[in-house]
């Protein structure tokens, strides 16, 4: 299935669907129209019909441009983690634009006003779960094969243990920078909460910015940094200060391990980029222990001292096989 040729049909599609439907019951809806909703099925705001038709056409064939170019460019495409992001987007977002539209117009349908329009609760929900299913459908089916052996990957010495012998290895990795964000950021929530205590803020000021800043400190606490042990029949990668979320990888999943040198820019940033099948946790630019599995996926965490971590892995499988 060309990625080009599939893009532009159902862009078209799409398009059409998105200027069509409104269209074909102009007759039955109020111009304006209610285009927003606050708490509540009732709405707080609205759009002329003819904004209503060109916002809704907008929200589609912008991304929809993005990913033709991005196809037309190719690099993208060239890997298994870009074109599962690439196809799940592409019939995602065109989910979700379809799910909006059509929810905005039975939501004004056939009402004289638009301060009468009403969205029921059940519509925003429905709408973002079948974008959800479409965007991992689609990946999933458009993933294509492995990607071949990367030209950065660097095989980790070679390492026989001796029999009975029991090895471990641990991996750290620290952000300064982002250590430094997360105290920042904790450091402002405590001087809002002293402020709000004392009664010098207002809530109505503080409450916007609340969740966000509540966010940042979550997300620093579980990216600051991060560890690896190997031992035994599995690896264990552990996240945040608490190690937690830990994800356990059996032994008996992996084809090999090796090391690599791989930077923010290259995976689309910090944290946990990617998605499964090719996945990365970036914590710092440099070298990272890239995980093959069996499947043909991998997962790559930066994190000091890889090669010797790979060594000791590829040790361990090699002694599954021999006994």
């Amino acid at each position: 299935m060309n990625p080009r040729v599939t893009a532009t049909a159902w862009g078209l599609l799409v398009t059409a669907a998105q200027i069509g439907l409104p269209l074909a019951v102009r007759d039955r809806l109020p111009d304006p129209m209610a285009t927003h909703w606050g708490p509540g099925d009732r709405p707080d705001g609205s759009q002329s019909f003819t904004a209503y038709v060109l916002t809704v056409t907008l929200f589609w064939v912008v991304p929809w441009i993005v990913a033709l170019v991005t196809a037309v460019e190719g690099r993208t495409l060239a890997r298994r983690q870009g074109r599962m992001a690439w196809w799940g987007a592409l019939f995602g977002l065109s989910v979700l634009a379809l799910g909006i539209n059509l929810s905005s117009v039975l939501a004004n349908l056939d009402v004289t006003d638009w301060t009468r329009a009403e969205l029921e609760v059940v519509h925003p929900l429905l709408v973002i779960a079948a974008a959800l299913a479409a965007a991992v459908l689609a990946g999933y089916l458009g993933r294509g094969g492995p990607d071949a052996l990367s030209d950065e990957r660097r095989e980790p010495p070679s390492l026989r243990l001796r029999p009975g012998q029991r090895a471990v290895w641990v991996g750290h990795v620290f952000n300064p920078w982002l250590a430094l964000i997360t105290v920042a950021d904790a450091a402002v929530l405590l001087v809002l909460a002293a402020l709000g205590l004392l009664g010098v803020t207002d809530g109505n000021v503080v409450g916007p910015i609340l969740p966000g800043l509540l966010i940042v400190l979550v997300v620093g606490l579980l990216t600051t940094q991060a560890s690896v042990r190997v031992s035994g029949d599995r690896v264990v990668i552990g996240i945040g200060l608490l190690r937690v979320p830990a994800r356990r990888i059996p032994l008996s999943k992996i084809e090999s391990a090796w090391s690599e040198e791989r930077y923010p820019s290259q995976v689309g940033g910090w944290g946990f980029r990617g998605l499964p099948g090719g996945a990365t946790i970036m914590l710092r630019g440099g070298e990272c222990l890239v995980i093959g599995y069996r499947t043909g996926g991998r997962l790559a965490v930066s994190v000091d001292d890889a090669a010797r971590g790979a060594s000791l892995i590829n040790a361990l499988i090699a002694e599954r096989v021999e006994s």
